[in-house]
């Protein structure tokens, strides 16, 4: 088989009564198979997808083992030469694979890629969780081709150019299945959150290439499962952050940005707390407070990484400050970024 499409499931079964139309319609390319993973739902999500999509093959986990385990867990039972990993939420479009696999096929250096990722709130818009290919600055802050923090650029083909990048989003990631396992995988500890950043930087260590295709379209809804501002969210987000530079950071840089991340960290929970939102300053606490109980047990993620790296200076890590560059130059955009170097 040539690609499988792998759409993870919990509890979704409007999401996947609203979107799977389209990519079972959208997605009639040789050697492709669509499935559903299931981490254990407890809606009819399964009995729909049986009655209505007899040709999606369905995979039946055990219980909820989140984004990263169940991904792990459905990828193994699946032989293929690519694997997509598709958001429940995403509206594809006609003919997105053939940019992506084109793609892939002609430029073995990549590992993995994604499409233009658009709002399926404002189609005129980049989707947050995404938008036209990813990057990471020094201090381990993502951000976007056509989002940076919370302002979020219209879609008017300014980046329709493909580019490599940082990392490609969890919510339409195409991957060599090759790769995904020789770089480990989604790491199963993270749950949720950041996983697909950890594991892109892990791939770009070893020397293998991010693309961002925008040729190829989908939409998302994005925040299904968590909103934004949730706490759980904002905990997993603010630990995952830190286990992923713990991870991957080079020696000399290990303790000096984390020593800076704990302090912006701070400031950035005493801003939530002067909001009034106090669930979200005390999951920065207790991310933090996670991140110190399970540093231990990457300690052997990270020498093995750092003795196994073929890239330590990866070119699409920024090397200065998103924050410095948003909030002091007022640099809201990624083309400004590119712009006023």
């Amino acid at each position: 088989m040539k690609l499988a499409i792998v759409i993870l499931n919990w509890n979704g079964v409007e999401m996947l009564k609203t979107y799977l139309p389209s990519v079972v319609d959208y997605s009639r390319e040789d050697n492709v198979q669509i499935y559903v993973a299931d981490n254990a739902s407890v809606d009819d999500s399964v009995e729909w997808v049986k009655s209505r999509y007899p040709l999606v093959r369905l995979i039946l986990l055990t219980e909820n083992y989140g984004f990263a385990g169940g991904y792990n867990r459905a990828l193994k039972e699946i032989s293929s030469d690519y694997y997509l990993l598709l958001n429940s939420d995403v509206r594809v479009t006609p003919h997105w694979l053939r940019p992506l696999i084109g793609y892939m096929d002609k430029h073995p250096e990549v590992a993995a890629c994604q499409p233009k990722l658009l709002s399926m709130k404002d189609t005129s818009s980049f989707e947050y969780a995404g938008a036209c290919g990813g990057f990471i600055d020094y201090l381990g802050y993502p951000f976007c081709r056509g989002r940076i923090f919370n302002t979020v650029e219209l879609d008017k083909g300014q980046y329709n150019t493909s580019l490599h990048v940082f990392w490609a989003t969890g919510a339409a990631f195409m991957v060599r299945s090759a790769d995904y396992w020789n770089a480990g995988g989604l790491d199963d500890r993270f749950f949720a959150h950041m996983e697909e950043i950890d594991l892109c930087w892990r791939l770009r260590r070893l020397n293998r290439e991010i693309v961002c295709i925008p040729s190829s379209i989908v939409y998302h809804v994005g925040a299904a499962t968590l909103k934004k501002e949730n706490p759980r969210k904002t905990l997993l987000n603010f630990r995952n952050n830190l286990l992923m530079l713990y991870k991957n950071l080079p020696e000399k840089e290990l303790r000096s940005v984390l020593f800076i991340r704990s302090i912006l960290d701070f400031v950035a929970a005493m801003f939530f707390a002067l909001k009034g939102n106090i669930g979200n300053a005390s999951a920065i606490y207790k991310a933090h407070r996670e991140f110190r109980r399970m540093k231990s047990s990457f300690l052997s993620d990270r020498n093995l990484l750092l003795s196994e790296s073929k890239l330590e200076d990866i070119p699409e890590r920024v090397r200065g400050s998103i924050l410095y560059s948003y909030h002091i130059q007022r640099r809201k955009k990624f083309s400004d970024l590119i712009r006023k170097k």
